[in-house]
């Protein structure tokens, strides 16, 4: 009966199957006709109740202890920030654990469990994994005003070019400006770091465009601004990137969130069809659904394109039909504007 019992949570769990984004871990300790016991963790109450749900569908006389299973998302949840430059989204409580992103300075995640020195943790779009717990902060961060627009900015002492370097700060980044002088804006990072950055590496939240025709342009330099930087998995930054988090940061630096993954990129956007205007997304992998969706990048106009590109090893520009596996893979392309 234990078997069938267990059967009957994971048909429950399959709706949660998307680890990104959910968390379903539950067994039965003991099972008997009359009361079944369960144990393991869930991210939220609705995993909880559509797994006891269902367990009642299928054996509607027996009393169900869930007790024991482990309610991670609380109704006061405990939020932490990121207090360096950036750091990692990791697959597991480890630096041998798979990279799945990155978080910049000041970004703010809800602390879901601890395990060492390591924080299982939700970000603001959802996306689970694990981070390094001492690069994390408590204090609530403040507003910020500006986004780094510089792949990787150099942090000053003073405002002055030849002035010690304090620090980098990543593109993409959102900060707090808290004065100006000469050209130069003095960063407040979170987690005690200031210094000068040239004004011209830096955009004014409260003034980024919301004009279509103005974003096409601005996307397409802040994408070739980026040209050369090394591939790497799970990248978001100017130290590396991958082809969703490229698209991604491209995107933040116009003050549009879009999703992590190649995949969500496709199913969030608008479909749209040839010709593509510079800004559009283009997503290659294998027909048959989202998932199967394992490349992006932008369009410049047209086919040619712009994207990380593993192959090549970095930022690089494509002519998509002049490339055989990328004119064969293409799966096809979703606006954001």
């Amino acid at each position: 009966m234990k078997n069938d019992i267990e059967r009957t949570i994971n048909e429950a769990c399959q709706q949660f199957a998307d680890g990104r984004f959910h968390l379903c871990n539950i067994q039965a300790v003991s099972a008997t006709s009359r009361r079944i016991t369960l144990t393991g963790s869930v991210l939220d109450e609705a995993a909880l109740t559509a797994v006891t749900d269902h367990l009642y569908s299928q054996y509607p006389h027996a009393e169900i202890d869930a007790t024991a299973v482990t309610i991670l998302r609380q109704p006061a949840p405990t939020l932490l920030t990121v207090n360096v430059p950036i750091t990692d989204l990791r697959g597991g409580p480890g630096w041998a654990s798979e990279q799945y992103s990155q978080l910049f300075n000041g970004e703010t995640v809800e602390f879901l469990r601890e395990d060492g020195r390591w924080a299982f943790a939700r970000q603001m779009d959802g996306y689970l994994g694990w981070v390094y717990r001492p690069y994390l902060g408590m204090d609530k961060p403040a507003e910020a005003t500006h986004l780094v627009c510089e792949p990787v900015g150099l942090l000053r002492q003073t405002p002055q070019a030849d002035a010690p370097l304090v620090s980098r700060v990543l593109g993409g980044t959102a900060v707090t400006v808290s004065r100006s002088e000469g050209g130069w804006h003095c960063l407040e990072l979170y987690g005690g770091l200031s210094g000068w950055l040239p004004d011209d590496h830096l955009r004014a939240r409260d003034t980024l465009s919301q004009d279509t025709d103005a974003i096409r342009p601005q996307l397409v330099n802040d994408a070739k601004q980026f040209t050369g930087i090394p591939y790497l998995w799970g990248g978001r930054s100017g130290y590396g990137l991958d082809c969703s988090g490229f698209v991604q940061l491209v995107y933040r630096l116009s003050g549009i969130t879009l999703p992590r993954d190649a995949d969500l990129q496709m199913l969030d956007g608008r479909a749209i069809e040839p010709p593509f205007q510079p800004g559009d997304l283009l997503f290659f992998g294998e027909s048959g659904g989202h998932r199967r969706i394992s490349h992006v990048g932008m369009s410049l106009g047209g086919w040619q394109m712009i994207h990380a590109s593993r192959s090549r090893n970095g930022v690089y520009e494509n002519d998509v039909q002049a490339v055989d596996h990328l004119r064969e893979s293409f799966v096809g392309a979703a606006s954001y504007l």
